[in-house]
């Protein structure tokens, strides 16, 4: 049996990390994806956003059946969000914009994360407190709408819950209404169009229709995952901090911990996720001799576009290890550091500095 991965030393667990992404940009390119994301398009021209927490296990176009590069992530440690936030508003609201311009609607779905089985198992950012997870999701709804209007004819915001379990979906409606899709049995499928429109009166014809197989395709996964035997008890043995955006490839359980450019106060899920990293070392949960500082920023073209995202993520390496030479000397000495820029039309992540760890602990820069 081979050593599971969290296991193995730091170098061999990079090259591990680098072969997933490029296992994941080529299969984002492969003719057959490429086509699938397009006659889906063609069908289902609703964007989707999806608002969600750096968990690897919330991996919705998995647990939906939905093509790769279908519903547009926006991760942060703990689904933690605010649109006040300068950065993350201004970069919602241009999302927005430019899907409307090209006559799309938009459905923002805003998820939280529980496990049924246990308590523990639920989402880390807010202690393990589902309904704490709930009410942050719902006051996300509330942003949406005042910045989006209440009257949801263009952008449709969806409270939705993840148990991670049984990767089942939990859509909120008004009123405290919801509907588990883990109740409703593969035989019933075809009975969710009726469900889907009693539970949200107010969504417009065009947004259901594409809501539907993201419902459909999540009964179906659930169904197969109740056949499986996987492991749920899972430990906490994260080994990779994330900094920046273009981590789409990171859905592994307990692998990275991803802290969004969104806040103006970075540092702080910066220190939360250095802590995580030092405990998990202390406990001998991952081995203590190293952990991975990544950053990336996106581009779509060469140039300009691509300049600026090289040095903005050269930037948010130097913000994320300062703090934790700061904040964790000792931790310090073992990172080892990736600036990386990430081509968004073939999500191919592109190293800019990959400097081997010292053998005796000094920080790479």
């Amino acid at each position: 049996m081979s050593t599971p991965v969290h296991s193995r030393p730091i170098n061999e667990r990079i090259d591990w990390l680098m072969e997933l992404s490029r296992n994941h940009s080529a299969g984002f390119c492969s003719p057959e994806n490429h086509l699938a994301r397009q006659r889906y398009l063609a069908e289902h021209n609703t964007l989707i956003i999806a608002m969600k927490c750096m968990d690897g296990r919330i991996h919705l176009p998995h647990v939906t059946r939905t093509p790769l590069g279908i519903i547009q992530p926006f991760r942060n440690l703990g689904g933690i969000f605010d649109l006040g936030w300068p950065y993350l508003g201004d970069l919602l609201a241009d999302t927005v914009q430019n899907a409307v311009s090209a006559g799309r609607r938009v459905l923002i779905i805003i998820t939280y994360h529980y496990s049924r089985g246990a308590t523990e198992r639920g989402c880390a950012g807010f202690n393990c407190d589902r309904d704490a997870a709930m009410a942050h999701a719902f006051g996300i709804r509330r942003q949406v709408e005042t910045l989006f209007g209440r009257g949801h004819q263009t952008v449709y915001p969806l409270v939705c819950g993840f148990e991670t379990d049984e990767d089942a979906l939990v859509l909120h409606g008004p009123n405290d209404q919801y509907l588990d899709l883990s109740t409703i049995p593969l035989s019933a499928t075809d009975e969710t169009d009726s469900k889907i429109a009693a539970l949200y009166p107010d969504m417009p014809g065009a947004v259901q229709r594409d809501l539907l197989p993201l419902v459909r395709g999540n009964i179906q996964h659930i169904a197969e995952i109740r056949k499986s035997d996987r492991e749920l008890n899972i430990e906490h043995r994260e080994w990779v901090i994330c900094v920046g955006r273009g981590f789409d490839f990171l859905h592994a359980p307990n692998l990275a911990l991803i802290v969004g450019p969104y806040s103006p106060d970075l540092a702080h899920p910066i220190r939360q996720a250095a802590g995580i990293i030092r405990a998990n070392m202390e406990s001998g949960r991952i081995p203590d001799d190293g952990f991975l500082l990544l950053s990336s920023a996106p581009y779509k073209e060469p140039g300009t576009q691509k300049a600026r995202a090289t040095l903005k993520s050269a930037f948010l390496l130097e913000f994320a290890a300062n703090v934790i030479e700061q904040d964790f000397p000792e931790l310090a000495e073992r990172m080892v550091t990736r600036s990386a820029i990430l081509n968004w039309p073939e999500r191919r992540l592109e190293v800019q500095s990959a400097k081997p760890k010292p053998e005796h602990g000094n920080r790479v820069s």
